[in-house]
């Protein structure tokens, strides 16, 4: 039986799916400007969780192919690029298939100095530094000599998982990209090939927010979630005997946000189609947290600085919004929350200051008392 906790992410996920579409015919020129966004995004933000990075503006150069890379570091990220590129663009005529599984890999180490396409000819170990600075074997993948083996059964079995009637397929995929981590096929860039199939695979299922919200730079921005529920669920893998769960729900929670961050980029009411300055004030008013104008740009990538700037001047002059800070420091909030905000730290300066040395022990179990247990929120 599945987990309360991934029944509710998987039917959040099908109901922000269902808006996108529904969105999708509204707004063509802001999916095409986000795809756009996101694909620099995933491009920078997979090969930094393997420590390939350059600058922001090499990275934009390179993505946008107006310069051909200058040392290691941009030959990878051009592969990654290029095998990314074939993903967004042919995924209905790609599959988990051995040859394009190779295909892919060569694509994205074509601009490197070793060889990709070919399954590894040695055997490889995943290893860690603890605090000592002292190594350790963490994971011992498959042999090198058991490897294209154990890599045609992966492919047989998934495919006889996806054809069976109630198998729910966006659970599948963590499943797979667990086991391929696992078997770690190739010499190098095998993580970077894991988030190539997962895009792939969420893709060829219907699943294409990591397309406009980088998929690959929200595992990044959790990369320790990440590192963690792969090692829960790798445990034990040689015997058969390990979890798959706590990968799939760093998998499906980290898709989750995709989506949740793509509905934010679209202040609307049910199918109605809203104009430029109506959906920034939906943006500042619906946060809860003070927001920039460069936030809120972020957030609108179709509207121009110079539109944002009027509104947010306007919202002020009418009294909507307040200006909190001063100069690159300025944000905006919604007035009624910024008078929430000022009076919680105003109860929270009162509360330190009757827990300070001197007050009386009653006073200040009465305070615990009163009080209750903050929950424990995981991402």
């Amino acid at each position: 039986m599945l987990p309360a906790g991934l029944v509710n992410i998987v039917g959040a996920i099908a109901e922000l799916r269902e808006r996108e579409n529904q969105l999708k015919d509204n707004y063509p020129g802001v999916f095409t400007r986000l795809e756009s966004i996101a694909k620099v995004q995933s491009v920078k933000g997979s090969n930094a969780i393997e420590g390939i990075v350059t600058s922001e503006q090499r990275i934009n150069e390179i993505v946008n192919q107006n310069s051909a890379p200058l040392n290691h570091n941009e030959a990878e990220i051009a592969g990654y690029r290029d095998a990314l590129t074939l993903i967004h663009e042919s995924f209905t005529g790609l599959d988990i298939r051995g040859r394009d599984i190779l295909r892919l890999h060569e694509i994205m180490l074509s601009y490197a100095p070793v060889n990709g396409g070919a399954y590894k000819q040695s055997d490889n170990v995943i290893m860690e530094v603890d605090a000592a600075g002292q190594r350790r074997v963490r994971f011992a993948p498959t042999p090198a000599n058991e490897t294209a083996a154990a890599m045609e059964q992966l492919v047989l079995a998934f495919m006889d998982a996806r054809s069976k009637y109630g198998v729910n397929q966006l659970l599948l995929i963590p499943c797979f990209v667990l086991d391929f981590l696992c078997i770690h096929p190739f010499a190098d860039g095998n993580g970077r090939m894991s988030r190539l199939l997962s895009l792939l695979l969420l893709y060829k299922n219907g699943f294409d927010a990591g397309k406009y919200i980088s998929f690959e730079e929200q595992i990044n921005k959790g990369k320790w979630d990440y590192y963690e529920a792969l090692r829960l669920s790798s445990d034990r893998w040689h015997e058969n005997a390990n979890s798959y769960f706590p990968f799939i729900e760093n998998f499906v929670t980290t898709l989750l946000y995709c989506y949740k961050e793509l509905d934010k980029r679209f202040a609307v009411t049910g199918a109605k189609k809203v104009n430029k300055r109506e959906r920034i004030e939906a943006t500042v008013l619906n946060s809860l947290l003070p927001i920039s104008k460069q936030e809120i740009c972020y957030v609108l990538p179709d509207v121009s600085p110079t539109t944002v700037e009027a509104a947010l001047a306007a919202m002020v002059k009418n009294g909507a919004v307040e200006k909190v800070g001063t100069g690159k420091n300025t944000k905006y909030i919604k007035r009624r929350i910024a008078s929430e905000l000022w009076e919680r730290r105003t109860y929270a300066s009162q509360l330190c200051h009757e827990l300070q040395p001197g007050r009386s022990g009653q006073e200040r179990e009465g305070v615990g008392q009163s009080g209750r247990e903050a929950p424990q929120i995981r991402r």
